[in-house]
């Protein structure tokens, strides 16, 4: 059984730094693409980051140079490292894993929250 648990969210400074964990169980790190997604008050649900299996990392142009992805197989984390942030980071974070092979199952933790403010 597949299961993904967020943790890091919470309360930051503007220009300030968060780093976001998610620990995972029952997948394959290397037959799956690992993605952040957020989703903000009022707003639909957008991709922030993806890791993929080959280890590249693709980000959403809003957060480039600031964020990074990563992946620690031997502890089956994903990270996200959030450095300089700003009040439109403000959402709640999920972890995604979505699998390179058959059956191509996709799965979401249940989100951690980071707020951005003064």
């Amino acid at each position: 059984q597949v299961q993904l648990v967020e943790s890091g969210g919470g309360l930051v400074q503007p220009g300030g730094s968060l780093r976001l964990s998610c620990a995972a169980s029952g997948i394959t790190f290397r037959t799956s693409f690992l993605k952040w997604y957020r989703q903000a008050p009022g707003k639909e649900r957008e991709w922030v980051a993806t890791v993929s299996t080959t280890g590249s990392t693709t980000y959403t142009d809003s957060v480039k140079g600031r964020f990074t992805i990563s992946r620690d197989s031997a502890k089956n984390t994903i990270s996200l490292q959030m450095d300089n942030l700003k009040p439109e980071d403000t959402a709640v974070y999920y972890c995604n894993v979505e699998m390179a092979v058959w059956p191509y199952s996709e799965y979401w933790g249940q989100g951690t929250q980071v707020t951005v403010s003064s």
